[in-house]
Protein backbone atom coordinates (compact mmCIF):
# COMPACT_ATOMS: atom_id res chain seq x y z
CA UNK A 1 0.00 0.00 0.00
CA UNK A 2 1.03 3.19 -0.87
CA UNK A 3 0.14 6.66 0.79
CA UNK A 4 0.70 9.94 -1.07
CA UNK A 5 0.41 13.34 0.13
CA UNK A 6 -1.46 15.57 -1.78
CA UNK A 7 -2.62 18.27 0.97
CA UNK A 8 -1.68 19.37 4.43
CA UNK A 9 -2.88 22.61 5.43
CA UNK A 10 -5.76 23.42 7.47
CA UNK A 11 -7.81 25.26 7.59
CA UNK A 12 -5.99 27.16 4.73
CA UNK A 13 -3.08 26.45 2.89
CA UNK A 14 -0.04 28.07 2.13
CA UNK A 15 0.72 29.51 -1.33
CA UNK A 16 0.87 26.92 -3.44
CA UNK A 17 -0.20 23.94 -1.29
CA UNK A 18 -3.37 22.55 -0.82
CA UNK A 19 -5.60 21.40 2.41
CA UNK A 20 -6.21 17.83 3.54
CA UNK A 21 -6.02 15.26 0.69
CA UNK A 22 -3.96 11.69 0.34
CA UNK A 23 -4.25 9.25 -2.52
CA UNK A 24 -4.12 5.81 -1.33
CA UNK A 25 -2.85 3.42 -4.02
CA UNK A 26 -2.73 -1.01 -3.52
CA UNK A 27 -3.65 -3.81 -5.63
CA UNK A 28 -4.67 -2.02 -8.60
CA UNK A 29 -6.60 1.10 -6.78
CA UNK A 30 -6.71 4.32 -6.58
CA UNK A 31 -8.46 5.61 -3.67
CA UNK A 32 -8.77 9.45 -2.52
CA UNK A 33 -8.90 10.57 0.98
CA UNK A 34 -9.96 13.43 1.49
CA UNK A 35 -10.48 16.45 -0.74
CA UNK A 36 -9.92 19.51 0.43
CA UNK A 37 -8.81 23.05 -1.15
CA UNK A 38 -6.70 22.28 -3.80
CA UNK A 39 -6.37 18.56 -3.77
CA UNK A 40 -7.97 17.64 -7.34
CA UNK A 41 -4.97 19.80 -9.11
CA UNK A 42 -2.79 18.01 -6.67
CA UNK A 43 -4.06 14.56 -7.68
CA UNK A 44 -3.89 14.78 -11.77
CA UNK A 45 -0.38 15.08 -10.97
CA UNK A 46 -0.13 11.56 -9.63
CA UNK A 47 -2.84 9.67 -11.66
CA UNK A 48 -5.95 10.62 -14.20
CA UNK A 49 -8.72 11.60 -12.15
CA UNK A 50 -10.79 9.18 -14.64
CA UNK A 51 -8.46 6.01 -12.48
CA UNK A 52 -10.15 6.89 -9.52
CA UNK A 53 -12.13 4.25 -7.54
CA UNK A 54 -13.56 5.51 -4.76
CA UNK A 55 -13.44 8.78 -2.86
CA UNK A 56 -13.52 8.23 1.39
CA UNK A 57 -14.22 12.06 3.47
CA UNK A 58 -13.49 11.85 6.93
CA UNK A 59 -16.28 14.25 7.80
CA UNK A 60 -18.07 17.66 6.02
CA UNK A 61 -15.93 20.53 6.68
CA UNK A 62 -14.69 22.75 3.75
CA UNK A 63 -10.71 21.56 4.04
CA UNK A 64 -11.49 17.91 3.61
CA UNK A 65 -14.20 18.08 0.95
CA UNK A 66 -14.41 21.41 -1.17
CA UNK A 67 -12.47 20.29 -4.03
CA UNK A 68 -15.51 17.17 -4.61
CA UNK A 69 -17.38 20.19 -6.21
CA UNK A 70 -14.84 20.48 -8.59
CA UNK A 71 -14.18 16.49 -9.27
CA UNK A 72 -17.94 16.73 -9.69
CA UNK A 73 -17.79 18.53 -13.02
CA UNK A 74 -14.48 16.37 -14.17
CA UNK A 75 -16.38 13.29 -13.62
CA UNK A 76 -19.51 14.58 -15.08
CA UNK A 77 -17.33 15.65 -18.46
CA UNK A 78 -15.47 12.62 -18.25
CA UNK A 79 -18.97 10.53 -18.66
CA UNK A 80 -20.47 12.95 -21.35
CA UNK A 81 -17.41 12.55 -23.26
CA UNK A 82 -17.40 8.67 -23.04
CA UNK A 83 -13.96 8.70 -21.37
CA UNK A 84 -15.56 7.23 -17.70
CA UNK A 85 -18.69 5.21 -17.43
CA UNK A 86 -19.93 4.81 -14.05
CA UNK A 87 -20.12 7.50 -11.15
CA UNK A 88 -17.09 7.39 -8.63
CA UNK A 89 -18.21 5.54 -4.91
CA UNK A 90 -18.26 8.39 -2.42
CA UNK A 91 -18.39 7.80 0.77
CA UNK A 92 -19.05 10.43 3.44
CA UNK A 93 -21.00 11.25 6.48
CA UNK A 94 -24.77 11.41 6.44
CA UNK A 95 -24.56 14.96 8.70
CA UNK A 96 -24.37 17.39 8.15
CA UNK A 97 -27.73 16.54 6.86
CA UNK A 98 -27.61 19.78 4.02
CA UNK A 99 -24.07 18.85 2.81
CA UNK A 100 -24.76 15.12 2.78
CA UNK A 101 -27.93 15.74 0.23
CA UNK A 102 -26.02 18.28 -1.78
CA UNK A 103 -23.45 15.79 -2.40
CA UNK A 104 -25.61 13.10 -3.19
CA UNK A 105 -27.85 15.02 -5.30
CA UNK A 106 -25.02 15.04 -7.88
CA UNK A 107 -25.65 11.29 -9.09
CA UNK A 108 -24.38 12.15 -11.95
CA UNK A 109 -20.57 12.46 -10.74
CA UNK A 110 -20.97 10.15 -7.44
CA UNK A 111 -22.63 7.11 -6.22
CA UNK A 112 -23.25 8.39 -2.64
CA UNK A 113 -22.78 6.33 0.16
CA UNK A 114 -23.03 7.66 3.85
CA UNK A 115 -20.68 5.89 6.23
CA UNK A 116 -23.51 5.18 8.86
CA UNK A 117 -25.09 3.50 6.79
CA UNK A 118 -21.95 0.81 6.30
CA UNK A 119 -22.57 -2.73 8.72
CA UNK A 120 -21.38 -2.13 11.85
CA UNK A 121 -18.74 -4.43 13.42
CA UNK A 122 -17.19 -5.19 16.26
CA UNK A 123 -13.26 -5.43 16.84
CA UNK A 124 -11.39 -8.24 18.90
CA UNK A 125 -10.49 -5.08 22.07
CA UNK A 126 -14.47 -4.44 21.57
CA UNK A 127 -14.31 -1.14 19.83
CA UNK A 128 -17.87 -0.79 17.71
CA UNK A 129 -16.91 0.58 14.04
CA UNK A 130 -18.25 0.57 10.41
CA UNK A 131 -16.80 -1.59 7.77
CA UNK A 132 -16.20 -1.40 4.12
CA UNK A 133 -14.32 -3.72 1.74
CA UNK A 134 -12.64 -2.52 -1.46
CA UNK A 135 -11.04 -5.09 -3.91
CA UNK A 136 -8.74 -6.68 -0.85
CA UNK A 137 -8.27 -3.46 1.33
CA UNK A 138 -11.05 -2.81 4.18
CA UNK A 139 -11.66 0.08 5.57
CA UNK A 140 -13.08 0.58 9.37
CA UNK A 141 -14.32 3.89 10.63
CA UNK A 142 -14.51 4.82 14.26
CA UNK A 143 -16.42 7.90 15.49
CA UNK A 144 -14.58 11.35 16.29
CA UNK A 145 -14.48 13.85 18.37
CA UNK A 146 -14.94 16.83 16.78
CA UNK A 147 -18.02 20.10 16.13
CA UNK A 148 -19.31 17.61 13.37
CA UNK A 149 -20.10 14.06 13.04
CA UNK A 150 -16.74 12.55 11.62
CA UNK A 151 -14.35 9.54 11.42
CA UNK A 152 -11.03 8.47 11.97
CA UNK A 153 -10.27 5.75 9.52
CA UNK A 154 -8.39 2.44 9.51
CA UNK A 155 -7.32 0.38 5.76
CA UNK A 156 -6.22 -2.61 6.31
CA UNK A 157 -4.59 -4.75 3.05
CA UNK A 158 -0.73 -4.47 2.36
CA UNK A 159 0.05 -3.17 5.99
CA UNK A 160 -2.03 -0.93 8.17
CA UNK A 161 -2.41 2.75 7.63
CA UNK A 162 -4.80 4.69 10.02
CA UNK A 163 -5.73 7.83 9.75
CA UNK A 164 -7.16 9.99 12.63
CA UNK A 165 -9.26 12.59 10.43
CA UNK A 166 -9.82 15.79 12.73
CA UNK A 167 -10.58 14.82 16.65
CA UNK A 168 -9.84 15.50 19.84
CA UNK A 169 -8.12 12.88 21.79
CA UNK A 170 -10.84 9.14 21.90
CA UNK A 171 -10.54 5.71 23.81
CA UNK A 172 -12.08 4.92 20.15
CA UNK A 173 -8.90 6.79 18.61
CA UNK A 174 -6.36 4.48 20.45
CA UNK A 175 -8.10 1.04 20.11
CA UNK A 176 -8.04 1.81 16.21
CA UNK A 177 -5.13 2.97 15.54
CA UNK A 178 -3.67 -0.30 17.30
CA UNK A 179 -0.72 -1.96 16.13
CA UNK A 180 -0.41 0.21 12.83
CA UNK A 181 2.13 0.37 10.18
CA UNK A 182 1.35 4.25 9.33
CA UNK A 183 -0.25 6.95 11.67
CA UNK A 184 -1.28 9.69 9.73
CA UNK A 185 -2.38 12.08 12.68
CA UNK A 186 -3.46 15.34 12.81
CA UNK A 187 -1.14 17.80 14.87
CA UNK A 188 -3.67 20.91 14.32
CA UNK A 189 -1.67 22.69 17.56
CA UNK A 190 1.34 22.97 19.60
CA UNK A 191 1.46 22.38 23.31
CA UNK A 192 0.64 26.07 24.13
CA UNK A 193 -2.77 25.29 21.76
CA UNK A 194 -4.10 22.87 24.25
CA UNK A 195 -6.79 24.85 25.97
CA UNK A 196 -8.13 26.62 22.81
CA UNK A 197 -8.32 22.61 20.72
CA UNK A 198 -9.62 21.13 24.06
CA UNK A 199 -12.39 18.26 22.59
CA UNK A 200 -11.93 19.74 18.99
CA UNK A 201 -8.28 19.03 18.07
CA UNK A 202 -5.08 17.09 19.38
CA UNK A 203 -1.52 18.77 19.71
CA UNK A 204 0.92 17.48 17.88
CA UNK A 205 2.40 15.74 21.80
CA UNK A 206 -1.26 14.55 22.08
CA UNK A 207 -0.71 12.88 18.41
CA UNK A 208 2.22 11.51 20.32
CA UNK A 209 1.33 10.12 22.97
CA UNK A 210 -1.70 8.12 21.36
CA UNK A 211 0.76 7.02 18.98
CA UNK A 212 2.64 5.47 21.82
CA UNK A 213 -0.43 4.28 23.41
CA UNK A 214 -1.38 2.56 20.18
CA UNK A 215 1.83 1.24 19.44
CA UNK A 216 2.32 2.49 16.07
CA UNK A 217 5.54 1.40 13.53
CA UNK A 218 5.49 5.28 12.33
CA UNK A 219 3.76 8.72 13.18
CA UNK A 220 3.11 10.56 10.39
CA UNK A 221 2.07 14.30 11.55
CA UNK A 222 -0.33 16.53 9.21
CA UNK A 223 -2.97 19.02 9.12
CA UNK A 224 -0.60 22.05 10.18
CA UNK A 225 -1.82 25.50 10.65
CA UNK A 226 -0.09 27.07 7.96
CA UNK A 227 1.62 29.56 10.14
CA UNK A 228 3.26 26.93 12.04
CA UNK A 229 6.78 25.11 11.47
CA UNK A 230 6.16 21.56 10.60
CA UNK A 231 10.03 21.08 12.13
CA UNK A 232 8.80 21.92 15.77
CA UNK A 233 5.41 20.25 15.91
CA UNK A 234 7.51 16.91 15.36
CA UNK A 235 9.87 17.81 17.86
CA UNK A 236 6.85 18.32 20.26
CA UNK A 237 5.76 15.07 19.36
CA UNK A 238 9.15 13.10 19.60
CA UNK A 239 8.68 14.02 23.68
CA UNK A 240 5.95 11.90 23.79
CA UNK A 241 6.39 9.02 21.14
CA UNK A 242 9.63 7.28 21.14
CA UNK A 243 9.34 5.65 17.12
CA UNK A 244 9.84 7.48 13.93
CA UNK A 245 8.02 11.11 13.62
CA UNK A 246 7.55 12.64 10.49
CA UNK A 247 5.96 15.88 9.12
CA UNK A 248 4.11 15.28 6.05
CA UNK A 249 4.79 17.16 2.72
CA UNK A 250 3.02 17.39 0.07
CA UNK A 251 4.37 15.50 -3.15
CA UNK A 252 5.78 12.61 -0.97
CA UNK A 253 4.90 9.05 -0.81
CA UNK A 254 5.06 6.91 2.04
CA UNK A 255 4.95 2.83 1.77
CA UNK A 256 2.55 1.19 4.24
Amino acid sequence: MELTVLGCWAPYPRAGGACSGYLIRSGGLNILLEAGNGVLSRLMGFIDFRSLDAAVISHLHHDHYLDLFALRHAIEGARLDGSRTDPLQLFIPCEPKREYELLAGYDRAFAVSAVQSLPAERLPGGLWVHKMELGRLTFYFAPTKHPIPGFSIAVEGEGKLVFSGDTARTGALVALAKGADLFLCESSGQDSDAGIMKDIHLTAAQAGEVAREAGVKRLLLTHFWPEYDPGVLCSQARKTFSGPVEAAREGESYRV
